[in-house]
């Protein structure tokens, strides 16, 4: 626990000290687009941030290599090279999109090679799934599931940074809640080793949006822009496949883990999209409205759940707040149940539904509970609200 602790500690100093000198050099160079008729900040800000959250990563799996603890993920290093060589492409793209605006088919282009890179060349797939024994078909199946499930989670993330602070924070919550799970389950299957490839990414985002988030929270002095967010998700997605497309199903045996055989197989499935469980509710429901509006899925609009909180009076900060204790609610209530579950707690997973069903109860109340009185769209828009106009990165 040490280790991931240090890393953690690591890739979180190194992001600032990368962060602040991206952000340095944004501004004295003017390395920032102009501002578009869609956006609502009026002050040009970086949208570099990503490339020091590359950085910090960068940093981290380096030390990683050269840590005895972690030498289990590098005795087979094709993994870790795919993941590295996967990022800097996203990274290399979502720099040249935040500084140039990219057609969104090169940029969906890019995620799928990216996607690829991780499940052709680091063999990182989805070639199980924990629900009775079931695994892929087909290496084509597997291969396809792979991709689209990691190009759907990069886009998912994307689209929620909008506001100061969202995506970073949602990611640090979301990370640190499947480092537990992924620490608790690699334990409860016996496995001779706590360390793996899964629960490093998890610390490697958490430290990551730690560092970056001091020059991100509101009033934002640098936005992570595409480059940042779609990493973060590229991460977030391809820890999930590391661990649980990569167990045997029989590892995960409901009869062992708990009595109650359907949360005990299909819980591993539940939690790595429940930490995501935002991010993917935004996404599907832009994709819908935009084919719905014969729009392309990823042109740009100001209808995403930030924009509707912002709408309904709350504040930049309250909403992203908001936003936090969604993710942190859903993610814990899953969390619980498994514990419940596999450690035969009294009740077994009663007391995460318990929680869960308090914890979203009190999230309505406050997400229907403006801390303003409600700003008409097209004021909210333009920027000329009296609250300080919230800091919208670009799709």
């Amino acid at each position: 626990m040490k280790q991931y602790i240090f890393t953690i500690l690591f890739t979180a100093t190194l992001t600032l000290i990368f962060s602040w000198a991206v952000w340095r050099l944004g501004i004295k160079y003017k390395l920032y687009p102009a501002i578009r008729e869609r956006d609502v900040h009026r002050t040009p800000t970086p949208r570099l941030g990503g490339i020091a959250m590359f950085l910090g990563m960068i940093g981290a799996f380096t030390v990683s290599a050269f840590t005895p603890y972690f030498q289990i993920f590098w005795a087979n290093p094709r993994a870790v090279f795919a993941i590295l060589a996967a990022a800097a492409l996203t990274v290399l793209v979502g720099v040249a999109d935040d500084l140039w605006d990219l057609d969104w088919m090169l940029k969906l282009a890019a995620q799928f090679l990216a996607a690829g890179i991780i499940a052709w060349f680091g063999q990182l797939q989805i070639y199980s799934l924990p629900i009775g024994g079931m695994t892929v078909p087909s290496a084509a199946v597997s291969f396809t599931l792979t991709v689209f499930s990691i190009v759907i989670v990069m886009n998912a993330v994307n689209f929620i940074d909008g506001l100061d602070g969202l995506v970073a924070g949602v990611c640090l919550i979301a990370a640190t809640i499947f480092f537990a799970y992924s620490y608790f389950v690699v334990r409860d299957s016996g496995a001779s080793s706590y360390f793996n490839l899964a629960s490093f990414i998890a610390c490697v985002i958490v430290g990551m949006c730690l560092g970056f988030l001091p020059l991100n929270w509101h009033p934002a002095k640098m936005f992570m822009g595409d480059s940042g967010a779609l990493v973060l998700g590229l991460l977030l997605a391809t820890g999930a496949i590391a661990l649980t497309g990569q167990f045997d199903p029989a590892t995960l045996d409901p009869d062992e883990f708990g009595r109650s055989q359907l949360l005990g197989a299909f819980l591993p499935i539940l939690l790595p999209i429940a930490v995501a469980i935002l991010p993917l509710l935004d996404f599907g429901s832009a994709v819908l409205r935009r084919y719905w509006q014969g729009k392309s899925p990823f042109s740009p609009d100001r209808k995403h759940l930030h924009h509707r909180m912002l709408d309904m009076g709350h504040s930049s900060r309250t909403s992203v707040l908001i936003f936090y204790a969604w993710t942190a609610i859903i993610g814990l209530s899953m969390l619980l149940m498994y514990i419940g579950v596999a450690h035969d707690w009294p009740g077994q997973y009663w007391l995460g539904v318990a929680f869960g069903v308090l914890g979203i109860v009190a999230c309505v109340v406050v997400t229907f509970t403006p801390t303003h009185r409600r700003r008409p769209a097209a004021a909210s828009t333009s920027g000329s609200s009296s609250e300080p106009a919230p800091q919208e990165q670009k799709r």
